[in-house]
């Protein structure tokens, strides 16, 4: 059988449309899932990378997107956690239909979300799984002191769960509304970089100690550098947010603060597929089991997406997302599209 299917298409860059192509709806293999999407979130790091050509594994023309709400049409035979009707969190494209293999190592995410919980805000549930890893990465212990640079969606929930954590946080932006909806997500400590000297007011926030955790959201190799500066003793620095721009420097002074004494730190990498797609018995952590903690929390309203959420969009208002994310992003700060 086949059905029409609306997708958002990138015909090249910055070139998006809203499509219809024929959709089989016959389950293919029996671990597949048939999907018709409820509500799609936009990322605006990684996704908008790829709207601008600059990410090798999406290829134009193409349909982006990778967190996505929706409901369970169809399942194959050897799928047993989930039945038709429910509604899941998945790694699912912006498509209205679409198909899942749940064994698959980059896409295989397939979660019954909890009875009660708000499935616009679940569609935000990669977005914290993202930070998640920032946090699972690091040795945050109740009481550390922990900075986060980068207040857009990835950087404020990764300051949210370290609170969660026990940490005391402070985080910084240079964008004012950023810092306000930061402080009404509960993160009180957050200043504006440049209307501050943010080396005093983290020498002031620390006692003088420094952060024993540094987690840049920003992905600029210049905010890496400028931070690590105030990481205490045997502290860390994870990188959250993906470096992709060309940066000059000093590569030693960077070097000799993760070698040398006083400092002696240690750079690690959060990349969220650094952990295994897969719950197993041999690992405690894995994508999967961080989706079901994060929608309990949301669940839970443990953390908060609501004031970040701002614009949820018919798919047919793409190429105005998109331009909205890239041109003014303190205004589109969280973008879903409503499916239904």
């Amino acid at each position: 059988m086949e059905k029409q299917c609306r997708k958002v298409m990138v015909n090249k860059a910055w070139e998006i449309s809203l499509e219809t192509e024929k959709f089989n709806e016959n389950i293919e293999n029996p671990y597949e899932v048939i999907i018709r999407n409820k509500y799609s979130h936009i990322s605006a790091g990684t996704e908008m990378a790829c709207i601008s050509d600059k990410e090798d594994w999406f290829t134009i023309p193409g349909t982006p997107g990778y967190t996505a709400v929706g409901e369970v049409l169809e399942k194959g035979s050897e799928v047993e956690h989930i039945e038709n009707g429910d509604i899941v969190y998945t790694m699912g494209p912006h498509a209205e239909y679409f198909k899942i293999d749940t064994r698959d190592r980059w896409h295989g995410i397939c979660v019954k979300l909890p009875d009660n919980v708000n499935q616009e805000y679940a569609s935000f549930t990669h977005m914290a799984g993202i930070a998640m890893t920032s946090i699972r990465k690091s040795n945050i212990e109740l009481g550390d002191y922990v900075l986060i640079a980068g207040l857009g969606v990835i950087g404020n929930l990764a300051a949210q769960l370290a609170q969660l954590q026990g940490a005391e946080v402070i985080a910084l932006d240079i964008v004012d509304d950023r810092i306000k909806v930061a402080k009404e997500c509960g993160i009180v400590n957050a200043i504006n970089s440049q209307e501050q000297d943010p080396d005093e007011a983290i020498d002031k926030f620390t006692n003088g100690e420094g952060v024993t955790t540094f987690i840049d959201a920003t992905g600029l190799s210049q905010v890496i550098e400028k931070y690590t500066n105030n990481v205490a003793s045997y502290g860390e620095i994870i990188l959250l947010g993906s470096p992709r721009d060309e940066y000059q420097s000093n590569l030693t002074d960077f070097l000799q603060k993760i070698h040398l004494l006083p400092t002696s730190a240690t750079a690690k990498g959060a990349l969220e597929f650094t952990y295994p797609t897969h719950e197993n018995e041999f690992v405690k952590h894995s994508i999967n089991r961080n989706s079901k903690i994060i929608l309990n929390l949301i669940n839970d309203e443990k953390i908060a997406i609501e004031p970040f959420y701002t614009h949820k969009m018919n798919p047919s208002e793409a190429q105005q997302a998109y331009e909205g994310l890239r041109d003014n992003p303190n205004e589109y700060m969280g973008v879903v599209f409503d499916w239904t």
